[in-house]
């Protein structure tokens, strides 16, 4: 078995298919529960069939981990994962962007003016 083969259990397809060739958990484990959760919930979410569903979790975990660190007192520093997050994903390769379906669902954004936009 390759590195990277797809096993449902250790390698899911999942997981292993980003066109970076890099498998979501080598990010991941870098970071703490809720940051991790949410990556992997954005790295998978063009590859399901629902990626509202994957978008909401993410943002659930984002949101979580926003209020943890409101609550602390001491000013936020620079997460401790981002030195061996940039060291792992050093020397891969830019991949191409995915196509995302439109699914006929409408996009709200923020212009560079700070508007709301709807696309």
């Amino acid at each position: 078995m390759t590195e990277h083969e797809v096993d449902p259990v250790n390698h899911p397809l999942h997981y292993t298919k980003h066109p970076s060739g890099v498998e979501c958990i080598e990010i991941t484990e870098h970071m703490n529960f809720c940051l991790g959760n949410a990556v992997k919930y954005l790295w998978r979410a063009a590859d399901k069939d629902d990626i509202i569903e994957d978008l909401e979790k993410a943002k659930w975990y984002i949101n979580r981990e926003i209020e943890r660190l409101q609550a602390h007192e001491d000013p936020i520093e620079e997460p401790d994962f981002l030195p061996s997050l940039e060291k792992s994903m050093s020397g891969i390769p830019n991949p191409a962007p995915r196509h995302i379906p439109d699914r006929g669902i409408a996009h709200e954004g923020i212009s560079k003016h700070g508007e709301r936009t709807k696309g």
